[in-house]
C-alpha cells in the first residue's frame, strides 16, 4: 500500500514544482515588462494637457448657501468654492507608468496635482452630501452626491448615499441609472460599490 502513495506524492511533488516554476517564470517576465515599460515612459517627451477631461465645478447648481449656520457644512462648501478655481481631473485607475507614456515624464508632477484635487473633491462632496443629509437638507444632499457622481467618483458612501435617497423617494429608474454608472468604474472599489447597490436596489424591489 506504501507503493501507490508513494507515487503519488511523487507525482504531486514533481506537478507542484512545475507549477512553482511556472508561477516564477511568470512573476520574471510580468517585472521585466514592467521595467521595460516603465523605461519606455521614461523617455516620452512632454505632451500637451489640452486633452484631459478637466472637471469644472458647476457653483450655481450646489447648495453653496444653505445651512449657513453650520459650521462644518460651510468649510466643506469653502472647499469646494476654493477648488473650483484650480484645474482638477479624474485620473483614478491610470498608473504613473501610463500618464508618463500618454502625455510624458516632464508632466507627471501637474498630473499628480490635478489627480490630488480630484481625490479631495470626491471626499469633500462625499463628506458635504452626507452633512446636508444628516441635518435634514435631503434636496441638496442630492443635488452634491449627484455632481459626485458625474465627476466618476468611486467613493462606495456616495453612491450608498445617493442609493437611498433614490429607494427612499422610489426613483426606481435613478437607481438602475445608478448602478449602471458604477459598473462603468475603472477602480477597485467597483465591485464593493455594486454589491452594496444591488442589496439596496433589491430592498426597493
Amino acid at each position: 500500500m506504501k507503493f501507490p502513495f508513494l507515487a503519488s506524492f511523487l507525482v504531486f511533488v514533481i506537478w507542484l514544482s512545475y507549477e512553482l516554476h511556472k508561477s516564477r517564470k511568470h512573476e520574471a517576465d510580468a517585472l521585466k515588462e514592467f521595467w521595460q515599460k516603465e523605461r519606455d515612459a521614461n523617455s516620452v517627451r512632454k505632451k500637451s494637457l489640452d486633452s484631459l477631461a478637466y472637471i469644472t465645478i458647476p457653483l450655481e447648481r450646489l447648495p453653496m448657501d444653505t445651512a449657513l449656520e453650520h459650521e462644518e457644512i460651510q468649510a466643506l462648501a469653502d472647499t469646494i468654492r476654493r477648488l473650483s478655481d484650480e484645474k482638477i481631473v479624474n485620473l483614478t485607475g491610470i498608473s504613473n507608468t501610463d500618464l508618463k507614456l500618454t502625455y510624458g515624464t516632464a508632466n507627471i508632477t501637474l498630473l499628480t496635482a490635478y489627480d490630488q484635487n480630484y481625490t479631495l473633491l470626491a471626499s469633500t462632496l462625499y463628506r458635504w452630501g452626507q452633512l446636508l443629509y444628516r441635518e435634514g437638507y435631503v434636496s441638496e444632499a442630492k443635488q452634491v452626491l449627484e455632481f459626485g457622481i458625474e465627476t466618476g467618483t468611486d467613493v462606495s458612501g456616495n453612491y450608498r448615499l445617493l442609493a437611498q435617497i433614490y429607494q427612499t423617494e422610489g426613483d426606481t429608474e435613478r437607481l438602475r441609472k445608478l448602478r449602471d454608472k458604477a459598473q462603468s468604474l475603472h477602480s477597485l472599489m467597483k465591485t464593493p460599490i455594486l454589491n452594496a447597490l444591488k442589496d439596496i436596489c433589491h430592498d426597493a424591489e
